[in-house]
């Protein structure tokens, strides 16, 4: 069955759900088979237009997710609503809850040292049943890369979480995926850093009310520049569907 998508500046995302999504992935990683999925945000969607290279390289993505209300926006500017966010923190979580009862493995690649160790940690006092098929930080040179491939390889994993930021983590699925028969990737941002408990996630009432950048702004302020990519994105959009809107008249 074709999956349904919602196209948002060139960049098709998959019209789901986040409970759908979960359940569609634990699935597809019990057949074994081997996916690779993007969850986009505002910032991804305006790097891709500014660069062709990277556009194509979350294109070659199985699913393209929401991560982040700018999306949902302009969905909604466009008339074509998305059903929800489906984030790759959410994301994540649903699968580790789920993934030991399917004897599912899982390999973590990404974040500080620290960050990675405390994971760990975490890891095993919230998830004691759950098979962490490896854990490696992020800190390695071009000539590690291989060598981590080969280390996953070995293990076997059925997801891969990659928290490397994007681009960098995109591309490193892509640059890898061929030398694996299985797996389902995904780049999850900052997700280790949150799941550790090194950072902090907006309280659930700001996610509701659709305010969860202004937290992450408030929390961390040297990263005020990134949020600029969200005022910038719905300017294009709001451009965007004003130009579609005259060619329709």
């Amino acid at each position: 069955m074709e999956k349904k998508t919602v196209e948002i500046l060139g960049v098709p995302f998959y019209r789901t759900t986040q409970q759908q999504f979960i359940d569609e992935l634990l699935q597809k990683a019990e057949n074994q088979e081997k996916k690779f999925v993007v969850t986009a945000n505002p910032e991804i969607v305006m790097s891709a237009k500014k660069n062709s290279q990277f556009k194509e390289t979350i294109l070659q993505a199985d699913y393209i997710t929401a991560d982040g209300i700018g999306i949902i926006l302009a969905a909604e500017k466009f008339g074509l609503p998305l059903n929800e966010r489906v984030t790759g923190f959410d994301t994540m979580v649903g699968i580790l809850e789920h993934a030991a009862q399917k004897n599912l493995k899982i390999f973590f690649l990404g974040a500080k040292p620290e960050v990675s160790q405390a994971l760990q940690l975490v890891l095993k006092e919230n998830y004691p049943q759950l098979q962490v098929a490896g854990c490696r930080h992020g800190y390695f040179s071009d000539g590690e890369s291989e060598q981590i491939v080969q280390e996953i390889q070995k293990c076997e994993p059925d997801f891969i979480f990659v928290a490397l930021g994007s681009p960098a983590q995109e591309n490193w699925i892509v640059s890898h995926y061929r030398s694996f028969s299985k797996g389902i990737f995904m780049g999850v941002g900052g997700s280790f850093d949150i799941l550790s408990g090194t950072a902090k996630r907006a309280p659930k009432i700001m996610i509701k009310m659709r305010l969860e950048w202004l937290y992450r702004i408030a929390t961390n302020p040297t990263r005020w520049r990134r949020f600029l990519a969200l005022p910038q994105f719905l300017h294009v959009v709001n451009r965007e569907r004003k130009r579609k809107e005259s060619v329709n008249k």
